[in-house]
């Protein structure tokens, strides 16, 4: 009996030992910083991406992220590209950032920009914490002709970044085939190359390049904006929706390239890929979804040009097979990135996005958000005498629960309920109804809207020097304001 003494307690002190080092193995992952993918898709709603019931598509790639992830039927970016892009940036608002109607920067000038030390810097935030940053894809909020280093001050230790249309330059209309790049040796045309494979080579090899530390690559992709284009796989596509079709496609790969690169270099597990988009569909394109037609709702707060895909996958980190109702908007991702990156945000700045860091990895039953907002969009900003101002002083918005969404008017009054589950199209307005939770939804989204500032703010920056291409002063400061 004694002679089996020594070998019961080797054993019993190695499987001990075996716990502790897999808890121990466990622990570190949770410790460990994750890498951060972005990847936003431009002009693109639920109704193309077979995930959420697209029936004229088929997007494998998407789906399998959405598997192996969290997919939000409940998220909010702004109705056009560039207050959502700024609200990302930010972590604020339009009614707070200012950008609360599209300004093409390398286009119309006028002095604007986005001005990183009047406003907050998401990649500044992230590249403060440690990490190492890159960008590639659209940009235009700075003309790289007057700030040719922007996107370093930003906080982008490497970029890659389609022009935008410079006013004056042709050659830089071009984010497609014969792409107009700027990168730190300068801006040229890329004969032959098609820009969405210019965009993800870089951010391809910044990832490969940056494997070993924690990093944060940022894909404001080009596809799948107007102009309809072909595509490398489908150089045959002739009509709209066949160019539109073999767009979608294409983003589809894009996204399966960066799958299977994260799985060669074995940092799929460590890498969380948040997959969305930042907006709906452009109005030119119909699609079917769940055996209904949606049309594409690009710059309009219905929910097709709000309420995009938003998908959140890291296998080990994040919850898999999820499919939740929970609430989040686009301001949410500074803060939830700099929570998991072991950031801090910037002083002197008032947020308005919340962390769902903690829902994302599955430590709480939601997220912090009660409501969610929508607003701006549309070319409705003029240059006055005293810099870019928006139209209105206080624009129109949409308040979003769960259920419930609310129209708020330019007069700051509740004009039109829905409820948006047994209402998808928005036909029935249920301000006047009787029912007691349309009435009890509308008590509280109302109750928000004295918590909105007076004024709208006007883009945040200091101006810069006059510029041949600007375009010319139409209106005079305040005067012209609704």
């Amino acid at each position: 009996m004694k002679t089996w003494l020594p070998f019961v307690l080797s054993v019993f002190l190695l499987l001990a030992g075996c716990s502790d080092h897999a808890d121990t193995l466990s622990d570190s992952r949770e410790d460990k910083r994750p890498n951060i993918l972005f990847i936003l898709v431009d002009d693109l709603g639920k109704e193309w991406v077979s995930a959420y019931g697209a029936e004229d598509i088929e997007t494998p790639h998407v789906d399998k992220l959405a598997a192996t992830g969290m997919k939000f039927d409940n998220a909010y970016v702004m109705p056009q590209c560039t207050p959502t892009r700024l609200s990302l940036m930010t972590g604020q608002y339009p009614y707070r950032h200012g950008w609360v109607n599209h300004w093409d920067v390398p286009r119309w000038g006028g002095g604007c920009s986005y001005d990183w030390n009047r406003n907050p810097s998401l990649a500044r935030v992230i590249k403060d914490a440690g990490y190492a940053t890159a960008v590639a894809g659209k940009w235009q909020v700075n003309d790289f002709r007057v700030q040719p280093d922007a996107m370093v001050d930003i906080g982008f230790d490497e970029y890659c970044m389609w022009t935008g249309g410079e006013g004056g330059n042709p050659p830089s209309d071009e984010r497609f085939w014969d792409p107009y790049i700027h990168t730190k040796t300068g801006s040229r045309i890329h004969e032959g190359a098609y820009g969405p494979d210019v965009f993800t080579d870089f951010l391809l090899d910044f990832i490969e390049a940056n494997k070993n530390e924690p990093f944060f690559a940022y894909f404001p992709m080009v596809l799948t904006h107007t102009p309809l284009v072909t595509t490398p796989d489908d150089l045959e596509a002739s009509t709209d929706m066949e160019k539109h079709k073999a767009m979608v496609r294409y983003t589809d790969k894009i996204l399966g390239r960066f799958m299977d690169k994260l799985e060669d270099l074995e940092i799929r597990d460590d890498t969380i890929i948040i997959w969305t988009t930042d907006n709906g569909t452009t109005e030119l394109i119909t699609g079917t979804q769940n055996g209904r037609q949606v049309k594409g709702e690009k710059s309009n707060m219905v929910e097709p040009g709000l309420c995009v895909p938003f998908i959140i996958s890291a296998p080990g980190l994040v919850p898999e097979g999820v499919t939740t109702d929970a609430l989040t908007d686009i301001t949410d991702m500074l803060p939830t990135f700099a929570e998991l990156a072991g950031g801090s945000l910037q002083p002197g700045y008032e947020y308005d996005g919340v962390s769902i860091a903690d829902y994302i990895l599955g430590k709480s039953d939601d997220t912090p958000r009660e409501w969610i907002l929508g607003m701006g969009g549309k070319n409705e900003a003029k240059l006055t005498d005293d810099g870019v101002e928006n139209r209105f002083v206080f624009r129109d918005r949409v308040l979003r629960e769960k259920r419930f969404k609310l129209y708020v008017s330019t007069e700051r009054k509740p004009e039109k309920l829905v409820d948006v589950i047994a209402d998808p199209e928005e036909k029935n307005n249920l301000v006047d109804s009787q029912d007691p939770d349309a009435k009890a939804a509308l008590e509280r989204l109302s109750a928000i809207i004295p918590t909105f500032p007076e004024r709208d703010n006007d883009p945040i920056y200091d101006p810069l020097p006059p510029q041949p291409w600007d375009v010319p002063i139409t209106a005079q400061n305040e005067v012209w304001k609704e």
